[in-house]
């Protein structure tokens, strides 16, 4: 007899429409980096979508299929629409969501004013928007004339036509962050004196009207989402309030109402519309939850949701009807079917550090910090089993040493775990008090527990010599023993005023009033905004120079900050843009690039600068500037075993998605010889 659903509220079905969802936990819109030359999708795309209904989505949205190619395209990763070469690529997508019991949703998309120039196939040298203007770019603006926004309300149509007849069961419009249909909605942008501007029923007009002509080609066999901003999230932008509007406008046109927030266009906004990790879980609930008080349309949430718990909750209250997950997505697509059957404590929670959208920026392919699989989901899909089974010995039990015991015990072999301390999870488990890494900390401790509960022998307090290492008899063994933080060569380093970061992360109250770090990177950036949320006085000093700067009417200062915002410093793209807007919410947190630390004191750091020498007061002085392999104790055990591999910090410090993605490849890989 099966014991009564935990989250019962969760996996109730849903009917939207003509047609039943299984369960309330929807994969949100996301585009695919890796198209073809002419943005059609690709048989990886398929995976990727594929993989998010195998985990149990009762909908998965392909994201960013433009209605105009030649004048919507705001960025590359963005697919043609109602192309007829491209209709074999979605609709074997779509057949390979639908076979797995979900939903397929694509999402329609138009940049409008926001379109980049330099993608456009007949560049005029200006860009289609609502009225004459221009961008702070630079870029001029041309107002649309009513044939043009009669062309592209058709537009839309056919391309909700065009999915239709590639399998997608729902059409996603996005009428939010900026993008056209959110520019005729916002009173910001919208500035017209017609039938299309002015008052919130003219600026509903086209959004409506559109949504009139998709029903009018297609009928109500396939539902419509609406995807809206519940607030812009700008000074100038809409509030809550007019957000409410916007929905009551669409209540009972369309049958679902997505609510998330923001604006892509503006870095703050962007920080609200996909939440860093300094926000709190499920920080843009409360908007869908006031929106939901005034309409009857089902209402769905979105942003920061990773625990069960949290979403089963915010159903049973009803604050919304469905739960949308993005970046969650992505850390672990099987949280939908892994909560209905009891494994919460397997969900491997989005971290929210960006590394997917970095990656994903800079490489053109989503990998994420905590599932290898993403960027891969083709060959773990197909993955055959290895053809022998080995004795793998793995030496270290930090995040790289812990995903290559898991996935080879997973694929069969006997895995030994050795950690020469008393707990598993390694240097980051300095940062497991961090209230911003809260979901670090369920991480490792999830990791914990599927080491816990796998077949893996595991022995704590036992350092990896050769000796050890021979004792066991493996066949293989990977050195994950990780690195130690560098200690400065300056005097006064061996003073009773100075700590290494690690340290301080155990023991933040050593830090005093005043503490002055040095080093800017990862690690002493975000070492330093967790002093100064509580209440530290803190002070950077950073030998390089800053590539972007902050208005230094942010932090109080003239010209002196700056975030030290490059990838070679260890800062994933985009979670320096949120670094970026964190620094500007602590006043009392100061930045010194281009700057040399001298001498330490019993007072301070004695620095060097353009403007000379002189001394930062400080109570403590902490050093944050990298990590040492340990690559002579992994050297060591190179020939204690047939096969050698070596992971992680030993080999180059750099990331949790570096350890884990070269861990669950190594062990992988063992077993074909």
């Amino acid at each position: 007899m099966m014991n009564e659903l935990k989250y019962k509220h969760l996996y109730e079905p849903i009917q939207l429409g003509k047609v039943l969802f299984r369960n309330r936990i929807f994969a949100s819109p996301q585009d695919y980096p890796g198209l073809t030359d002419d943005r059609f999708l690709t048989e990886e795309a398929t995976y990727f979508y594929e993989r998010k209904a195998v985990g149990g989505f009762a909908s998965v949205c392909v994201g960013d299929m433009m209605v105009d190619y030649k004048t919507g395209r705001s960025h590359l990763f963005q697919m043609r629409g109602n192309d007829i070469l491209g209709k074999a690529n979605l609709t074997r997508t779509s057949t390979a969501i639908k076979r797995h019991g979900a939903v397929a949703a694509i999402e329609l998309v138009h940049a409008g004013q926001n379109a980049n120039l330099d993608l456009m196939p007949d560049n005029n040298g200006f860009v289609y928007g609502l009225v004459d203007g221009m961008r702070p770019d630079g870029v001029e603006i041309q107002a649309m004339n009513d044939e043009q926004i009669e062309d592209l309300i058709m537009a839309y149509s056919d391309a909700a036509a065009f999915a239709r007849q590639c399998g997608f069961g729902m059409i996603t419009l996005h009428g939010g962050h900026g993008w056209q249909i959110a520019q005729f909605i916002s009173p910001r942008d919208n500035k017209r004196r017609d039938k299309w501007g002015g008052s919130i029923e003219n600026r509903m007009r086209f959004p409506l009207t559109v949504i009139e002509a998709i029903r009018k080609r297609i009928g109500n066999t396939v539902p419509i989402e609406f995807r809206m901003s519940g607030t812009e999230c700008l000074p100038d932008g809409y509030e809550i309030d007019e957000g409410v509007k916007i929905a009551q406008a669409l209540d009972s046109k369309v049958d679902l109402i997505h609510v998330s927030v923001g604006h892509h266009e503006i870095d703050a906004a962007a920080m609200v519309t996909h939440p860093p990790m300094f926000l709190p879980d499920g920080c843009n609930v409360k908007y869908a939850a006031e929106i939901k008080k005034y309409i009857k349309t089902p209402v769905a949430t979105v942003g920061a949701l990773t625990n069960p718990e949290m979403m089963e909750e915010i159903i049973a209250s009803g604050q919304a009807d469905i739960v949308a997950l993005g970046r969650q997505s992505l850390a672990d697509p099987d949280l939908p079917i892994k909560a209905r059957i009891g494994l919460e404590t397997e969900i491997n929670p989005c971290l929210r550090c960006f590394n997917c959208f970095s990656n994903s920026t800079v490489g053109g392919v989503f990998y994420c910090a905590v599932n290898p699989e993403i960027g891969r989901e083709q060959a773990s899909m197909t993955e055959m089993p290895p053809r022998h089974k080995k004795t793998v010995l793995v030496a270290g039990g930090g995040v790289g040493g812990m995903q290559a015991a898991l996935t080879a015990a997973k694929r069969g072999h006997k895995v030994i775990l050795c950690e020469k301390t008393d707990k598993l999870g390694g240097a980051l488990l300095c940062e497991e008090k961090v209230p911003f890494k809260s979901n670090l900390a369920i991480y490792l401790k999830h990791q914990v527990a599927k080491v816990a509960r796998a077949p893996i022998e595991v022995h704590l307090n036992t350092e990896v010599t050769p000796e050890v290492a021979r004792s066991f008899q493996p066949d293989v063994i990977i050195a994950a023993l990780g690195a130690r933080p560098m200690v400065p060569s300056i005097k006064g380093i061996a003073g009773e005023n100075v700590a290494g970061a690690e340290e301080v992360y155990y023991h933040p109250e050593i830090a005093g009033n005043n503490a002055v770090i040095m080093g800017g990177g990862l690690v002493g950036l975000e070492l330093g905004i967790f002093l100064a949320q509580t209440g530290h006085r803190i002070t950077i000093v950073e030998m390089a120079t800053g590539t972007i700067a902050t208005p230094p009417a942010a932090n109080g200062t003239s010209g002196r900050m700056s975030g030290i915002m490059d990838m070679s410093l260890g800062h994933p793209l985009v979670h320096g843009v949120a670094l970026m807007e964190q620094l500007k919410k602590l006043p009392n947190m100061l930045i010194y690039v281009s700057t040399k630390a001298v001498e330490i004191t019993a007072t301070g750091l004695i620095i060097e600068d353009s403007d000379g020498i002189r001394t930062i007061t400080a109570d403590t002085v902490i050093y944050a500037i990298g990590q040492k392999p340990l690559r002579e104790e992994a050297d060591a055990l190179a020939g204690c075993a047939p096969e050698f591999y070596q992971l992680g910090d030993c080999v180059t410090p750099k990331n949790i998605y570096e350890a884990t993605s070269v861990a669950y490849q190594i062990a992988t890989d063992i077993g074909r010889f």
